[in-house]
């Protein structure tokens, strides 16, 4: 039986209990508040609250702090006095301290199991926004997806692409029959900004196996969801990594799982922690795609919530499809400050006790202005809020607790070693050594022919022909001649051979990228 999620106690007294309606939390959420006014602890009582109800939980640990929902919290906690005192005074009658089931991932294999994606999978969208590409280097990148697709060259890991990316620098004359310009400076662009992402561990990334999203959507024995909580601290020093990867998995997330409607409760719920990365500098095109993610999302059970430090981060079309809100205290000491303090507090319906704008100023540590959907999905009034106690040790675990949980993980094993199968790069490796060989034993036959030729003329048949050989005028216009019909063959040649390819491309198989440029599946 699914239970609404305790969050803390609002009104005057704080004795008033404030829920979220388990049966609305895919219509995702918001926390937000200044640095050290509590939002972790939010977000662990949150998570507390899913997995407790049979809902996985996906998060992002960006300082470390929350592999405490591993463990128990204990009587012997510096702040159990304070924790105790809390529950009393906002009713948590029932307060105790529980461990909950989690999973730990990283994306270096360190602190987690690796975390893995192909460079198909993720998409040409997805990767331009990573490696932070113009319009027309995105073209390239387009077009060598597309050739890729076509021409049956899997893009597994760094290595394929680079390789692609070669072949096509070298083709860029026959592709821009078909595709238009093909700039060999643009490709040369991408190949270095290739290598910045390469010493920023994200080689790492890319390869197999790849991850099964089933794996994230777990319960355990106790029908307890499981969290699944992504090592980020050093992922953060590549921020552009880290909201791309986060992108992309919420991506996955919309084109694999089916329309389920409105359920009782969520399939998965999904924290976006720093999720200003996302938004800061991202292009309209990007933007709009997010938007409709987060619009079409919840109608696959995925409820979605945005960690961030100010409302101001998110972008006012995807803010206003976050219908539960906790904000923190904002601090107001600049123009800029106050101008998004007041339109924080536009976006909450009014309660006549008091000022929304002077609430989330002056709100302390560990409460908040929570507004949460109610029946039929209508926003409830505003209310100060103290957010309740975690059950789960608050704080990091030490490295030997984390070490013994990924071993008894039920991943442990799966994904710890990297597969390395024919890709992009073998293929492209084994037809460019063909065609050397080739090439030579070509060169081989004909200097044996000429030698044999040669060798069966008489004295002075030879001398005959070496005159007519170097006679020179007449040779510069066959040359020249023949040269010209070459070179129609070879554009001819290359028009037809394009015009076929395209052919079986579309008749024999056809690629489907998703929303967001990645791989669809069709599972």
């Amino acid at each position: 039986m699914t239970q609404d999620i305790f969050i803390g106690g609002g009104g005057a007294d704080y004795a008033t209990p404030q829920f979220l309606n388990i049966g609305y939390a895919n219509r995702h959420g918001l926390i937000a508040g200044a640095t050290g006014t509590g939002k972790t602890v939010t977000l662990q009582i949150l998570a507390e609250g899913f997995s407790a109800q049979g809902v996985p939980v996906f998060l992002s640990d960006v300082k470390g702090d929350l592999s405490g929902l591993a463990l128990s919290g204990s009587a012997a906690h510096k702040l159990h006095e304070a924790f105790t005192s809390r529950a009393e005074k906002i009713g948590f009658s029932d307060y105790s301290y529980s461990a909950f089931p989690v999973t730990f991932w990283d994306l270096y294999g360190e602190q987690g199991h690796p975390v893995r994606t192909t460079v198909s999978e993720m998409g040409p969208l997805l990767l331009s926004q990573l490696l932070g590409l113009s319009e027309a280097q995105e073209g390239i990148l387009n077009i060598a997806f597309r050739v890729a697709d076509e021409d049956g060259l899997p893009l597994l890991d760094l290595k394929d692409l680079q390789a692609l990316l070669v072949w096509i620098g070298e083709n860029a004359h026959d592709l821009s029959l078909r595709y238009g310009n093909v700039s060999t400076a643009s490709v040369g662009t991408i190949q270095r900004r290739l290598l910045v992402l390469e010493n920023q561990g994200a080689a790492d990334l890319f390869g197999e196996p790849a991850l099964a999203l089933e794996d994230m959507m777990r319960t355990d024995q106790d029908g307890r969801g499981m969290i699944n909580i992504l090592a980020a601290d050093k992922l953060m020093g590549a921020p552009k990594l880290y909201a791309t990867f986060l992108l992309w998995l919420l991506s996955e997330l919309f084109e694999e799982l089916p329309e389920v409607g409105d359920p009782d409760k969520p399939r998965l719920v999904f924290f976006f922690d720093e999720a200003h990365l996302l938004f800061d500098d991202a292009p309209k095109a990007l933007v709009d795609k997010v938007e409709q993610v987060a619009r079409l999302i919840r109608s696959k059970g995925v409820g979605v919530y945005f960690i961030t430090q100010n409302p101001a981060d998110v972008p006012e079309d995807i803010l206003g499809q976050l219908g539960n809100r906790v904000q923190h205290a904002l601090r107001a000491f600049t123009a800029k400050d106050q101008k998004d303090l007041r339109l924080a507090a536009q976006t909450y319906r009014d309660n006549p006790a008091f000022s929304t704008e002077e609430a989330i100023r002056e709100v302390g540590v560990g409460e908040a202005v929570t507004s949460m959907l109610q029946k039929k999905g209508v926003p409830g009034i505003v209310e100060r809020t103290l957010i309740r106690p975690p059950s789960s040790q608050l704080g990091p675990i030490d490295p030997a607790e984390r070490a013994a949980l990924m071993t008894s993980s039920p991943m442990a094993g799966k994904y710890d070693t990297r597969l390395d199968r024919e890709s992009a790069f073998e293929i492209l490796r084994a037809r460019a050594d063909k065609a050397a060989a080739d090439a030579a034993r070509a060169e081989a036959d004909a200097a044996g022919a000429e030698e044999q030729a040669q060798d069966a003329e008489t004295p002075a048949l030879r001398e005959f022909n070496n005159a007519r050989r170097y006679a020179g005028k007449g040779v510069n216009r066959s040359t020249s001649r023949g040269q010209g019909k070459s070179w129609s063959r070879e554009v001819g040649g290359a028009v037809g051979s394009v015009f076929i390819k395209e052919l079986k491309g579309t008749t024999g198989r056809r690629i489907v990228r998703g929303i967001l440029g990645g791989l669809f599946k069709g599972r």
